[in-house]
């Protein structure tokens, strides 16, 4: 389809060029597609089936707008799953409601988040984790024991699809209100990563929590990359173990930060973060 169909498409479908994300399927891949589409309120995907793309977003609060032959029809995703489609063309993906990230740069001030006491992923960790998962559009991040979220907000604002994944209600909460100032759209999933059911694969992850075997469960989604951070010197080793045996190259650093705080120096926990990387 060529751009002067796909302008008449969006606006047809009563949306302004300006507001859209377009992405073409068939150049980029399928995969790439649903991680935008995960990501972004409204986006218009060139080249891709319509079931297909609808059977990945299940999980998000989405519509499809999808043009074919026989007209243009607006569908929940479960619907189109179910339907036979003729001659599919273009799709427009739509969230229930509109958000966009707010500000710029990255690790964000710790104040920016609401949080309980304690936070591991302070903005100076924050800032190597980012940089290891490499979050950007077409990626999907797992935050795993991701309590308030901060990661996982953090990734979305940079424009990656973020599922985060943690067992207390709470923090669930924290998770949402977060997402939410910060303009993003982030899912939960509220339960250990054992008991989350089938989630999409990633293209990195982060665990917030939890020992080995929680780096062992992630290692087994296919990641790329795997990012641990933890306060415990006991679980460094294992979490590395861990990697190694399936295969990641591992590296790691202890970020302890000396924070101005007046006119004196106010010193964090210090943190012990790993990273692995399976090459491509």
């Amino acid at each position: 389809m060529d751009v002067v169909a796909l302008h008449r498409f969006v606006e047809d479908a009563g949306r302004s060029w300006d507001d859209v994300t377009v992405v073409d399927a068939g150049a980029l891949g399928v995969r790439h597609a649903l991680n935008v589409c995960r990501a972004k309120p409204a986006v218009v995907v060139a080249g891709a089936d319509p079931a297909e793309l609808a059977r990945g977003l299940a999980g998000w609060r989405r519509s499809l707008v999808v043009g074919s032959a026989a007209g243009m029809s607006t569908v929940d995703p479960a619907d189109a799953v179910a339907r036979r489609w003729s001659e599919p063309g273009a799709i427009l993906c739509l969230a229930e409601q509109s958000f966009a990230p707010a500000g710029e740069g990255w690790a964000l001030p710790d104040g920016d988040f609401a949080q309980r006491d304690g936070m591991i992923a302070v903005a100076e960790v924050r800032a190597l984790v980012l940089a290891r998962l490499a979050p950007r559009p077409g990626v999907l991040v797992w935050d795993v024991g991701a309590g308030p979220g901060a990661i996982g907000v953090e990734c979305a604002r940079l424009g990656a699809a973020v599922v985060a994944v943690e067992r207390d209600p709470v923090q669930c909460v924290r998770i949402i209100a977060n997402a939410s100032a910060h303009g993003v759209d982030v899912r939960v999933v509220e339960a250990e990563l054992g008991e989350a059911g089938e989630l999409p694969r990633p293209d990195a992850v982060f665990v917030g929590g939890g020992g080995a075997d929680v780096v062992r469960r992630c290692v087994r989604s296919g990641a790329r990359r795997v990012v641990v951070a933890t306060p415990d010197l006991d679980r460094v080793l294992p979490a590395r173990d861990a990697l190694l045996e399936a295969g990641y190259e591992v590296e790691g650093s202890q970020v302890s930060a000396a924070r101005l705080t007046g006119g004196t120096l106010s010193a964090t926990d210090p943190v012990t973060v790993l990273w692995g990387v399976k090459k491509a």
